[in-house]
């Protein structure tokens, strides 16, 4: 038995976009590194360490997104799409 689905019939399967979910994680993960910052048993200094840790958050999620992406498009194109 199947599971459920939202999408009908009417809807076409399609790709992932590798470079919209890359922009997405990159963003996220730069909300993330800020909101750690914000926190209060931080220290208040914006230093470079601090900017780096917010770089080093967005690449990170970044890829991490654009990686789930590919995965999910290689296995449609493999299992599902054929």
């Amino acid at each position: 038995m199947p599971l459920p689905s939202f999408y009908g019939a009417a809807d076409r399967a399609r790709e992932w976009s590798v470079a919209r979910a890359a922009a997405c994680g990159g963003a996220l993960g730069a909300l993330a590194a800020i909101f750690k910052m914000l926190a209060p048993w931080r220290e208040g200094t914006a230093s470079l360490a601090s900017r780096l840790e917010i770089v080093g958050a967005a690449l990170g999620f970044a890829l991490l997104c654009a990686g789930a992406a590919a995965l999910r498009n290689f296995i449609a194109r493999r299992l599902i799409w054929r």
